[in-house]
């Protein structure tokens, strides 16, 4: 679903494994809007080591996005053969550096690029976000479905901008309803990995390019994305005992 916060949510669940002492990759693959590096703070050219792509690195990342082969405010215009293209040259021609997680922040909805990524690597499962309203939980219910079609392991379920806690007087608001992403997980059989709440530094970080994990690690909203993460690699380690990948 468009607008749930998924590239937020896919750079400090990033950072996260990273600083859990893993080596962690990013690839930005919504080739039309790429904002990874906006998020990231990072502004680069490519290189090359004569044979293949060199990532972008910060905040123990190792980074790869449309974003660094175009201008700010250049438009891609392909169709989705190009699309696929460009994904087999990420994942295919850039010198990762001994992952232990590759982390592939999509596109909104169920086209060209997921298919794409069903058939260019074997994956290890899929996080879902959504909020918990039920606009986007209609849309996320039709993205778990697909991974099924596509026999891509659901890792789990992140209710992103859960709730809203009021600074002055510790209210707690359900801006957008409540329990919608543990429903849904529920009902698919999948795991919940957390709710995200609606928080101010969270939109002021990926503004900036200091992820809120970096920023305010003793924060709640920091803390519930660590947490996610560290649900996040029991669940890669279940998929990847139960299916072998790459």
């Amino acid at each position: 679903k468009g607008g749930v916060g998924k590239t937020t949510v896919a750079v400090n669940l990033a950072v996260a494994l990273a600083q859990c002492g893993s080596k962690v990759g990013i690839i930005d693959a919504d080739i039309y809007g790429p904002n990874v590096p906006i998020m990231l703070g990072i502004k680069t050219q490519l290189t090359t080591d004569g044979q293949k792509i060199v990532p972008a690195e910060k905040y123990g990342l190792q980074i790869i996005s449309m974003g660094f082969l175009t201008a700010d405010d250049a438009p891609i215009i392909w169709r989705g053969p190009m699309l696929h293209g460009a994904l087999q040259q990420f994942f295919r021609e850039v010198r990762w550096k001994e992952l232990d997680y590759l982390v592939v922040d999509l596109p909104p909805g169920t086209g060209d690029i997921a298919l794409s990524l069903s058939q260019t690597v074997p994956v290890a499962g899929a996080i879902v976000v959504t909020t918990p309203q039920q606009v986007s939980l209609a849309d996320s219910r039709r993205a778990v479905a697909m991974y099924r079609k596509l026999n891509i392991p659901t890792l789990g379920i992140i209710e992103n901008m859960s709730y809203f806690v009021c600074p002055s007087c510790s209210h707690q608001s359900d801006i957008f309803g409540s329990g919608g992403g543990e429903g849904m997980a529920a009902d698919f059989n999948v795991p919940f990995l957390g709710r995200i709440p609606i928080y101010q530094p969270i939109r002021e970080g990926s503004d900036t390019g200091v992820p809120l994990v970096i920023s305010e690690p003793n924060s709640p909203a920091a803390r519930a994305f660590m947490a996610a993460a560290e649900q996040t690699a029991a669940q890669v380690s279940i998929a990847s005992y139960q299916r072998p990948t790459i």
